[in-house]
């Protein structure tokens, strides 16, 4: 009898260690072949194994192939790693983004670093500053300012006018550096902005016709406000508290009430009645 117990327990513990088997086996392959699909599914891509910074050179060290599914693979991304090394960053990649054509340059190519920068269908404009024109000098790559000019105005006067002409402009580069290393203010005699064809005639004319000045503004302030300008004469008026219109004065002028002129003055006639004797007479006083 004990010999039976034993048997089926045996026969009990080999069932349940082949059923132990079949399962361990069957989700080792059906994991293998979800591993084996996700393979398949995936293509390499190259992407930056490290920062790679604007206007360097990508070295063998900085990419590496990596799988990237393939659904989701960007458009004209490199697929191999010699196609990337020794090309120009045309912009920052962090690590781990994939590297595209669209945002390399050949070596071969021979562009400046500030050309790189400036945007599609905008042109790069130098003017010339001080250390007051330029905000005193914490002007910094990728700022943005307002462009202000002093001129004379069109009429007869020529009365000299403040006006902003143009809004919310990118600072390119300041001096000849494009990107900022520190927070230290920089005296430099000249900054680049990025502006439309339209805006860089606009500002040939200011620069040459009168004195401009950069405002700088808020990063994060992309608001234009329209103004009127400001003359000498609306400035002085404002000042005194005497409205003015067109950048002319209206000068108020003291009305003096003329007196009317003195009525005559009446002056009261007394009349005495004289008797003497048989004759009478009147005097009048």
């Amino acid at each position: 009898m004990t010999q039976t117990r034993i048997g089926i327990v045996v026969v009990v513990a080999v069932l349940l260690a082949l059923f132990a088997s079949i399962g361990t086996y069957r989700f080792l392959s059906e994991k293998g072949r979800m591993a084996e699909e996700a393979r398949l599914q995936t293509v390499g891509v190259v992407v930056a194994a490290a920062n790679i910074p604007f206007g360097s050179t990508i070295r063998p060290d900085q990419v590496v192939l990596s799988a990237w599914p393939k659904d989701r693979q960007p458009k004209d991304v490199l697929s191999d790693v010699k196609t990337a090394v020794g090309r120009l960053a045309r912009r920052d990649f962090i690590r781990g983004e994939p590297i595209v054509e669209s945002k390399l340059l050949s070596t071969t190519k021979n562009v400046g670093m500030l050309s790189l920068r400036i945007p599609q269908g905008m042109r790069a404009f130098t003017v010339r500053v001080n250390e007051a024109v330029g905000v005193g000098g914490f002007l910094v790559p990728d700022a943005r300012v307002d462009v202000l000019m002093t001129t004379a105005s069109s009429d007869q006067r020529g009365t000299r006018i403040s006006k902003i002409i143009l809004e919310d402009i990118r600072v390119l580069a300041v001096g000849q550096k494009i990107d900022q290393k520190d927070s230290k203010p920089v005296s430099v005699e000249t900054v680049t902005l990025a502006v439309t064809p339209e805006n860089a005639e606009k500002l040939a004319l200011a620069s040459n016709d009168g004195k401009i000045h950069l405002v700088l503004r808020n990063f994060a302030d992309s608001e234009k406000v329209k103004t009127t300008g400001i003359s000498k004469d609306r400035l002085l008026s404002a000042q005194r508290g005497v409205p003015g219109s067109s950048g002319t004065v209206k000068r108020q002028r003291s009305r003096v009430k003329k007196a009317a002129p003195a009525s005559p003055v009446r002056v009261k006639k007394y009349t005495v009645e004289v008797i003497k004797g048989n004759s009478r007479s009147e005097e009048t006083f």
